[in-house]
């Protein structure tokens, strides 16, 4: 399985496919069986704890090489583990969020994929039917989202692996729901409930321009943590927390009539193809009133 990735300004189409490790433990029997220990949260665990040794730095050069990391834009670190150099951070001003209150921005480098909340409070995503609230673990609060927008980005290895608050606003509820490590990647979701069975933290957030909306930070195959800063208080554009190694999802749910989707985010979803962006992009606008 591939995903296809379009590229805003050039609209050049790039097509990203599974890596060879990943159609193994998918789609090779004797990789299924290593998959049923290899998706389990200790083995995560067991390698964050090696990555974050000094002796994983020596992974560093050739993983930038590999995957064309643009390092110009990261302040030169002489980095103690290969989890902080994943986890490093950008130059100052290299993601600026837009100054204009009613823009909703990308709060990270991911590919986007926006999908619509059925009044089922269900939607498909490749070719599987998602309930909000197994997701959610929550029925009260999944119905108060049917109609509104299901916002997937989705972070691949080189990307920028820190995130950010989209509005000022405050922390109402956070929830950890344990689960299980399936890679992000597309082959996994042609046999699994990926969103619904992934190790999943979610925040209910009180806004100041978009209402309250659930921002779900999604774990990964080999990620060894997700590290939340769960501020009370938090304005726009500051970061919210990052992953250590591994691809990785930050999923965002608004409720109906607050969201303007940009159009070729739009389109482009509709056509199952992602979008590239940058965190503090916008890719909406804010419709209601205030």
């Amino acid at each position: 399985m591939e995903y296809k990735v379009i590229d805003r300004k050039t609209k050049e189409i790039t097509v990203e496919k599974s890596p060879n490790g990943a159609n193994f433990l998918y789609k090779n029997g004797f990789g299924r069986i290593i998959l049923k220990l290899a998706d389990r949260r200790f083995v995560s665990r067991i390698a964050g704890k090696f990555l974050d040794k000094k002796r994983s730095t020596k992974y560093i050069d050739n993983f930038i090489k590999t995957n064309n990391i643009d390092i110009s834009e990261y302040p030169k670190v002489e980095y103690s583990s290969f989890n902080e150099f994943f986890s490093r951070k950008i130059k100052d001003n290299r993601r600026k969020f837009s100054g204009n209150k009613k823009d909703f921005c990308a709060p990270c480098d991911s590919r986007l994929l926006v999908y619509k909340i059925e009044p089922s409070k269900t939607f498909v995503i490749k070719g599987k039917t998602y309930s909000l609230e197994s997701i959610l673990r929550n029925k009260r609060l999944a119905e108060a989202y049917q109609n509104g927008y299901f916002l997937v980005f989705r972070l691949s290895v080189s990307d920028y692996h820190r995130y950010a608050y989209v509005d000022n606003g405050t922390l109402l509820r956070k929830v950890e729901i344990n689960g299980k490590f399936h890679t992000v990647g597309p082959i996994a979701f042609e046999k699994f409930k990926v969103f619904e069975e992934n190790q999943r933290e979610y925040s209910l957030l009180k806004t100041e321009n978009f209402d309250e909306i659930i921002d779900i930070d999604i774990g990964a195959m080999m990620v060894g943590k997700i590290v939340n800063h769960n501020k009370k208080k938090f304005k726009r554009g500051e970061e919210k927390g990052y992953f250590l190694f591994g691809g990785s999802t930050v999923v965002i749910i608004v409720k109906e009539n607050i969201l303007e989707i940009d159009k070729d985010i739009l389109e482009n979803s509709k056509n199952n193809i992602e979008t590239k962006v940058k965190q503090g992009e916008k890719v909406a606008r804010r419709i209601f009133t205030k």
